[in-house]
């Protein structure tokens, strides 16, 4: 028999000139010389994506690379020469509007590429209209509260009356898209959320403002679009849902995927369970109360008052197991967290034994619950679809966000007990965190590569992960492991462009204490920044904790507070704006904020000229997720400090230190107050680590 030929790649000769043509026909119209690392980040791309087979790929691209053109010059030609739609998932939505409004415009009116292009967001940024009715019809009736029993939320929706309306009429009139982030004022805490339904909550084409319902008019608007730009979060909500619930099927997909360094925590977060004590039996009381009206709402159907008393019978027993679960939780050893929280973690994530039967003996009562409630949310669908004899059937309509919420509700509980009580084939961290109101049992992944192996590499048609920052210490090892890939998949380092010992310096001052004497360095940095910050019209200072940014705030002079835009007393947009305006008017301005400051923020020029770290950005020690993989890796031999801690720290740190150099004339200093970095033996690693900047340690 002979054998089979491997397939080629799909990198034609027709495909190539089409991507250097679009390459050419851009930099022309921008006026941009060719970059070395750009031009090597579209042939790598190009390359994986039309490969035969292993189309993945991790790819850093330093700063100045120019990457987004880079990967969407050459992924776009190679994605229609496929017929697949590119998915372009960022970190966060704010990057997915820059991407959108500015980048892909750019390269439809310069490159001469022709595509398609959608933004897609999920559905709790969409209103659903349905919920919105319910809320304005039954404000203040019992309806209306049983609607927000369903999702074990308070009845603060009352307190919305007026914005609730203005909602409706500004839609109405064509004024809204019904779109969360295009309202035009800031929304009210509070105020959104029973606003949004999830897909159990929703009767799609059978609702009655299906033909007007802002998600699905999204949604259809992807379909047949050659680029589609998501963020991690929807990514990984659609995958979990099966692939193909809002985005294309992943086999159908070039996934191109944005600052990758947030996808393994962003999974992390997204598979993890949990449950409150407290907040669950009153849960139970609201799911008798829901059945029951619902129940003598539709005049006490059989099947439907069959299943209400199964719950009801079936919560009675739940409540006596978690009540002893309750008090098994009570029992265990608490260590202080915080002000307002103690913490139990369980070593290597193993919960003992005793609190392993007690999770176990609630299991069968709440998987029989979860049963009766997936039955009832079926029931509702029926009447819903004029499949029913129920009388008043066409109201089942406003009981579908209620039950499809208690359903969602039952299946989290149910999966966290389910972990609690039998475990799981791969390492979790499990902890449990008590209040004065109420007991918080919490299980999540400490090796979330193996979901994205699952959900996504295994399926998808091919991937590309790239970021400025991810390799640690001139290794992606850190990056592959906790993204579930093979050390065999192909791994590129594209360094930036820029002359960083000629524009950028890095010193590190003398300085007389320990960072881990809080006291004694809080008050050493605030005797420095005065003179660090005025050197420089603006600095960002990046603090590690809120508890030394407070002290060290408090400790300034009066004269330097009126210049300082500090997280937190603002929102981050307002104080980004207010820096901006200070600067242009030639003010001094200095921004103070923790790690959402370190990334992300684009402040080329005089907006920033002077980066201040106060403290290496290792993880915070108490963490439970970071506590559970330092054991599991001690576990098995290897040292987590200097494997683990130290490569996350490089990475960290050379994400702040890239807020400094945003373009190539761009300049600036960074100072670092941490004297370990030069007197610790990890200390070189990180510095290694770092561009090559003008290193200045007086330490």
């Amino acid at each position: 028999m002979q054998a089979t030929a491997p397939p080629a790649s799909a990198l034609t000769d027709d495909l190539k000139e089409s991507i250097q043509t679009a390459y050419r026909a851009w930099l022309n119209a921008r006026g941009f010389n060719p970059r070395r690392g750009q031009r090597e980040m579209i042939a790598q791309v190009a390359r994986t994506l039309a490969a035969a087979d292993q189309r993945i790929a991790v790819i850093e691209a330093g700063t100045g690379t120019g990457k987004t053109a880079g990967y969407c010059l050459a992924a776009i030609p190679t994605a229609q020469a496929l017929g697949k739609t590119v998915v372009l998932s960022t970190a966060t939505v704010a990057l997915q509007e820059q991407v959108t409004l500015n980048d892909l415009p750019d390269l439809k009116d310069n490159a001469q590429l022709k595509f398609s292009l959608a933004l897609a967001k999920g559905r709790g940024r969409y209103l659903c209209l349905k919920r919105l009715d319910d809320h304005l019809k039954y404000q203040g009736q019992q309806e209306m509260a049983l609607f927000q029993m369903g999702g074990g939320e308070a009845g603060a929706a009352e307190d919305f009356v007026a914005l609730y309306q203005s909602m409706l009429d500004k839609f109405g009139m064509g004024q809204w898209d019904g779109e969360l982030d295009s309202w035009p004022e800031e929304m009210p805490e509070g105020a959104w959320s029973p606003l949004t339904t999830d897909h159990r909550g929703c009767s799609n084409n059978r609702c009655s403002f299906f033909k007007q319902c802002p998600f699905f008019r999204a949604r259809n608007a992807l379909e047949g679009t050659n680029v589609i730009v998501a963020n991690h979060d929807l990514v990984l909500a659609d995958l979990a849902l099966g692939g193909g619930a809002v985005l294309p099927e992943p086999e159908d997909c070039i996934f191109i995927l944005d600052e990758a360094h947030h996808l393994a925590d962003k999974t992390q977060s997204h598979f993890s369970a949990r449950a409150r004590m407290q907040g669950t039996m009153a849960w139970l009381e609201q799911v008798n109360t829901v059945l029951g009206s619902l129940t003598q709402r539709f005049a006490r159907p059989a099947d439907l008052v069959a299943a209400a008393t199964r719950v009801a019978a079936e919560a009675a027993q739940l409540r006596a197991a978690l009540e002893a679960l309750s008090h098994g939780l009570a029992e265990l050893e608490y260590q202080p967290r915080d002000d307002n929280t103690d913490i139990c973690r369980f070593q290597l994530g193993e919960v003992p034994p005793e609190l392993s039967e007690l999770a176990d003996a609630g299991l069968p009562h709440m998987g029989a619950i979860a049963e009766e409630l997936d039955r009832v949310h079926g029931l509702v669908q029926d009447a819903v679809a004029g499949e029913s004899s129920w009388s008043n059937a066409y109201e089942a309509e406003d009981w579908l966000v209620p039950v499809g919420q208690l359903q969602t509700r039952a299946m989290g509980v149910l999966a966290l007990l389910r972990d609690y009580a039998r475990g799981s084939e791969h390492k979790h961290a499990r902890w449990v965190n008590r209040t004065d109101t109420d007991l918080e049992m919490i299980s999540a992944p400490i090796e979330p590569g193996y979901i994205l192996q699952d959900v996504l590499w295994q399926r998808a048609y091919a991937a590309i992960c790239t970021s400025a920052t991810l390799s640690a210490m001139g290794r992606f090892d850190r990056f592959i492991e906790r993204a579930g890939l093979s050390l065999e998949t192909t791994q590129v380092k594209i360094p930036s462009p820029f002359d960083y010992p000629r524009i950028a310096s890095f010193r590190v001052p003398k300085m007389d204490s320990d960072p881990r004497d809080f006291d004694a360095h809080s008050e050493e940095v605030a005797q420095l920044l005065p003179g660090l910050l005025s050197s420089h019209i603006s600095a960002l200072v990046l603090f590690t904790s809120w508890r030394q940014l407070n002290a060290v705030v408090k400790a300034l002079p009066a004269e330097l507070s009126a210049r300082l835009l500090v997280q937190g007393e603002a929102a981050k947009q307002v104080l980004l704006n207010d820096h901006r305006q200070r600067i242009d008017a030639g003010e001094a301005s200095y921004l103070l904020g923790l790690a959402s400051f370190s990334e992300g923020l684009d402040l080329p020029d005089d907006y920033c000229r002077h980066v201040v770290i106060i403290k290496l950005p290792f993880a915070v020690p108490d963490d439970p997720v970071d506590q559970a993989i330092a054991e599991w890796a001690e576990a098995r031999g290897r040292n987590a400090f200097y494997e683990i801690s130290v490569p996350d720290a490089a990475l960290k740190l050379v994400q702040a230190c890239g807020r400094l150099i945003r373009h190539e004339g761009d300049h600036g200093a960074i100072t670092m107050l941490d004297k370990r970095i030069v007197t610790q033996r990890y200390g070189r690693a990180l510095l290694e680590s770092l561009p090559p900047f003008n290193f200045q340690l007086e330490a």
